[in-house]
């Protein structure tokens, strides 16, 4: 069952690779008592997530932030090392929170998982949501993973 506007986030545990190495984030610390921007995309580095999804987040962070969201996430089911290069390759380090779903729990937990086939397997699907102390406020999914339209950076920016 697909997680909906007025739904607990569930109880799981990401990833995220720092300075001093990989650290887990518990979801029920990391949303608790915060208003987060949280999109989900296939995957790093390819080409819609890389070209358009992220890009559209980093240039309208300071829009979003001044509209009183605490923190912007990004989750796409990719071990914490290639989040870590992404991160630094898109110069979102720092400023947008790169988390790994290495194994896709936490995508299933959404019941927000796609599988892409041989060429990406399983991955997340292209989202956005607004996640107020854990509660989810909105909830936006692409119909096909290679576009972004609802789940874009304007299409949040609207709902805030």
């Amino acid at each position: 069952m697909t997680i909906k506007p007025g739904d607990s986030i569930p109880s799981s545990t990401l990833h995220e690779m720092t300075e001093d190495g990989i650290e887990e984030v518990a979801t029920d610390d990391f949303f608790k008592g915060r208003k987060i921007v949280m999109f989900g995309l296939p995957g790093a580095f390819t080409p819609t997530c890389h070209r358009n999804h992220l890009p559209g987040f980093l240039d309208n962070l300071g829009a979003i932030q001044s509209k009183g969201v605490d923190e912007v996430a990004v989750l796409a089911v990719n071990d914490p090392f290639v989040m870590w290069a992404w991160s630094k390759d898109t110069g979102g380090k720092g400023k947008i929170r790169f988390l790994s779903d290495g194994d896709a729990s936490f995508s299933k937990a959404l019941g927000l998982e796609i599988d892409l086939g041989a060429k990406l397997g399983l991955r997340c699907k292209r989202f956005s949501m607004i996640i107020e102390d854990g509660v989810v406020k909105t909830l936006n999914i692409e119909e096909a993973p290679g576009k972004v339209e609802s789940s874009g950076a304007a299409a949040i920016l609207e709902q805030l």
